[in-house]
């Protein structure tokens, strides 16, 4: 696939690997639940934690960012037009794959906040930029308890970290352009978790979630 109707391809071949419900798939078989009606409703690796423990949310977690890595990486390899326009093509591919997860068309729009597909997109578009963001998450996450804070935290700084990367020539313009999306579509998704965190009513890690 080549030219405009080519790029708007990949963004849906993008949107529907993204749609993929691991999280529900993932759920139902180790746990015998739907994330949907459990803790959060959310169907990502966090939800699928406090609700089916961690070896299962291990599981959602790696294919979550198999996701994006793997819209990236079509995209990327298998795009035929201007090679001037192959990495924001795959650009394309993986913002498309983070709505996919969080408004999955096979689950009635529902889904995960994004952060795995998101992080896999952009390791495959920007491989540097995980050696700030994911020890920078983790460390807040460790600190603080607060999955959400650390991953709105990553999401906000990506665009910040790929753009030093880019004038450094370790980054294209097309990954400084997926930060920018793909962060807020990932900040826009946590709207809740940034509302409770203010409020002082978020779950730390290891607090049950009401159903």
């Amino acid at each position: 696939m080549d030219g405009p109707l080519g790029a708007l391809g990949w963004g849906v071949v993008g949107y529907l690997l993204g749609a993929l419900p691991f999280g529900l798939i993932v759920g139902r078989l180790l746990g015998g639940v739907d994330l949907r009606t459990q803790g959060s409703g959310r169907t990502g690796t966090t939800n699928a934690l406090r609700t089916i423990g961690a070896p299962g949310a291990a599981l959602v977690l790696l294919l979550d960012v198999a996701k994006g890595v793997a819209a990236v990486l079509l995209a990327r390899g298998v795009w035929a037009g201007d090679p001037g326009w192959t990495e924001w093509v795959a650009a394309l591919a993986g913002a498309a794959a983070v709505i996919g997860h969080i408004w999955s068309v096979f689950i009635g729009f529902r889904g995960g906040r994004g952060v795995a597909t998101s992080a896999g997109a952009l390791l495959a578009l920007a491989p540097w930029s995980m050696l700030v963001l994911a020890p920078l998450m983790a460390l807040v996450v460790w600190r603080w308890r607060f999955v959400s804070l650390g991953s709105v935290m990553a999401a906000g700084l990506a665009p910040l970290v790929v753009g030093v990367l880019a004038i450094a020539g370790l980054a294209s313009g097309a990954a400084v352009a997926y930060a920018v999306v793909a962060g807020g579509l990932v900040v826009g998704a946590h709207a809740d978790n940034i509302g409770r965190l203010r409020a002082g009513t978020e779950r730390r890690i290891g607090q049950k979630e009401a159903a």
